[in-house]
């Protein structure tokens, strides 16, 4: 099968990455950012990147790109409305670290028939073209959303490209999807903030950080928009989780102050980190994009910690 051209909306560190990875897997990529600074230092790095959307999106319309909006949650109904207007037709993916949200701002610009969510679990601190890797993807869980209106053909599209930009593909539900990001991905945020606010109060502190502050709080140097940005967009997944966190320090302080053991957390937060080394991730090979109840088949698969490491077939169904 041909592989599909891709059109890159935003060349931050995720759409800059991708370009790179999508680039050096042999794909036809071109882009777009707001900043001509950015697009400069990708037309010197040798990539197609304007910052014209008008003209990356008519260039879309005609090649019918697989179009790839790389921008924040707050820029999505402005963008989606471009597109709306000059590529209406062309399949649509995000890598937006909340699925449910961005699928409601596309369902309401009427581009849902097109649209499949991706989310890469991959990234840095840093951000902008300067900060993107071809290599970021490699080996790294990406998720392709699997909900009940996806089309098969641009969702085998969307797992194309995430497997030819390196990563393995955990197909997922919009909603179970952001459950667990809150887990893994917005809470450590809010706590590494935390944690980094906290000894930012304590003269000696910083003098004496060494490894455990250092890897506690990595996630705290990313631009504090972007993490108001994803905390903000997954707020109701983020309250039950952050409330089960807090429960759970209250617990450990009671303990504290009552001169007890802190035996339960302790425990707990270990074994559940041995069990996280030891997840499996078995490779999905059965299933055929497109055949009878393939997405709830594909759900349960991602759930149970399978991924694709290699694209699936495709049936020509439009089920």
């Amino acid at each position: 099968m041909t592989n599909t051209p891709v059109c890159v909306v935003g060349l931050g560190l995720i759409g800059g990455s991708l370009m790179r990875a999508a680039h050096a897997a042999g794909r036809e990529v071109f882009g777009y950012n707001r900043s001509i600074e950015a697009v400069q230092a990708a037309r010197a790095d040798g990539f197609d990147a304007t910052e014209h959307i008008d003209e990356a999106l008519t260039r879309a319309a005609d090649s019918e790109a697989l179009i790839v909006l790389a921008v924040p949650v707050p820029a999505l109904r402005p963008m989606l409305e471009r597109i709306r207007k000059a590529a209406p037709d062309c399949p649509l993916t995000d890598v937006t670290s909340v699925k449910s949200c961005v699928a409601d701002e596309v369902r309401a610009v009427g581009l849902l028939e097109r649209f499949v969510g991706g989310h890469p679990m991959a990234g840095t601190a840093q951000s902008g073209w300067a900060a993107g890797d071809r290599r970021l993807f490699d080996g790294a869980p990406w998720v392709v959303s699997v909900d009940d209106h996806v089309d098969p053909h641009v969702w085998a599209m969307v797992m194309r490209l995430a497997l030819d930009c390196g990563a393995v593909v955990v197909p997922a539900r919009s909603d179970e999807h952001d459950a667990a990001a809150a887990t893994i991905s917005h809470l450590p945020h809010l706590l590494a903030e935390a944690l980094a606010a906290t000894a930012g109060e304590v003269p000696l502190a910083f003098a004496l950080a060494a490894g455990s502050f250092r890897d506690g709080t990595r996630v705290a140097a990313t631009a504090p928009d972007l993490v108001r940005a994803m905390c903000e967009a997954n707020a109701d997944q983020v309250l039950p989780v952050l409330d089960r966190t807090i429960d759970l320090l209250a617990r450990a302080r009671s303990a504290l102050s009552a001169q007890k053991p802190l035996t339960d957390l302790v425990e707990a937060g270990h074994a559940a980190r041995v069990r996280y080394e030891r997840f499996g991730r078995p490779e999905i090979v059965t299933t055929a994009v497109g055949a009878d109840n393939w997405r709830a088949e594909l759900a349960a698969a991602g759930r149970a910690g399978g991924v694709i490491r290699s694209a699936l077939p495709v049936l020509d169904s439009r089920e």
